[in-house]
């Protein structure tokens, strides 16, 4: 098992390299791989700017929803807001596993902009599982923030343009949104605590201890090469499920017998890389 760092200790000194798994060849993990080293200057600015404005605009849309939220709150609509906080987990719990799953396995760094942007990270992650550990905040998670700004910026639209009739009608609606936007937001913020082994706030180690966000333990499945299983990585409840109905099996023959892709071909390149 690799040293994990915390956010205390970016730059740090280089740590242990990951075990191999099979059919990852004679190249280390870690930040020493030449792979990983290659994937982490492809960072650029531009990257960068559109992950601060991400974030700025979802946390602020974020809080103006939270605020109009508890100015229409209504003992009446307590059930249903427990429905749809439970329903916005479980929905983006899925979605960071359908996201996870196609950047993992389908598409290439070399994919014009797209590819450096977005599939660029998951390709390092697998060759160096603890980058993601010294990544900062707006690193860690500006493309989650990017996914919500739309339903956020609309859920705004709403409570200022409908009526306070509309609101109450549409208010469990809005909760589910609100839990799914809050947990799409924190999923890569959770996935960077699963690979955090020191320095952990206790409160997120209690979360993890009782599942209700992804646990270390459990998301040391999906690192067993060549990563093909358990990708949901916002609270892994859906994990075990999609996994015993071959879920993500099934996508993946269907889509190689379409189109004759293998999957994971990507990634197992770039582990592969030894200059």
């Amino acid at each position: 098992m690799a040293r994990t760092v915390n956010e205390s200790e970016c730059g740090g000194e280089p740590r242990i390299p990951e075990p191999q798994g099979p059919g990852r060849g004679a190249a280390r993990w870690g930040p020493q791989h030449a792979g990983a080293r290659e994937l982490a200057t492809l960072y650029s600015p531009g990257k960068r700017c559109q992950e601060v404005i991400s974030v700025v605009l979802c946390f602020s849309l974020m809080a103006f929803n939270f605020i109009h939220l508890l100015a229409n709150f209504h003992l009446g609509h307590l059930w249903y807001i427990v429905l749809g906080i439970v329903a916005g987990i479980l929905t983006a719990d899925f979605a960071s596993g359908l996201v996870h799953w196609g950047a993992d396995t389908w598409g290439s760094v070399d994919l014009p902009i797209f590819g450096k942007a977005f599939i660029r990270p998951f390709r390092e992650h697998h060759i160096d599982p603890t980058a993601i550990t010294r990544h900062d905040f707006i690193e860690t998670n500006g493309d989650n923030c990017m996914l919500t700004i739309v339903p956020l910026a609309n859920m705004a639209f709403n409570f200022l343009t409908l009526s306070p009739a509309d609101v109450y009608r549409n208010y469990p609606w809005y909760c589910y949104l609100f839990a799914l936007a809050i947990f799409v937001t924190l999923t890569n913020q959770i996935h960077k605590w699963s690979h955090t082994y020191f320095g952990l706030p206790g409160w997120v180690v209690l979360l993890q201890d009782l599942h209700i966000i992804l646990p270390r333990k459990h998301h040391r499945i999906h690192h067993v090469s060549p990563h093909e299983t358990y990708f949901c990585i916002t609270t892994g409840w859906l994990n075990y499920p999609l996994e015993k109905l071959s879920f993500w099996k099934s996508l993946e023959d269907l889509i190689q017998g379409v189109t004759g892709e293998k999957p994971r071909s990507d990634d197992l390149k770039w582990a592969q890389k030894v200059k």
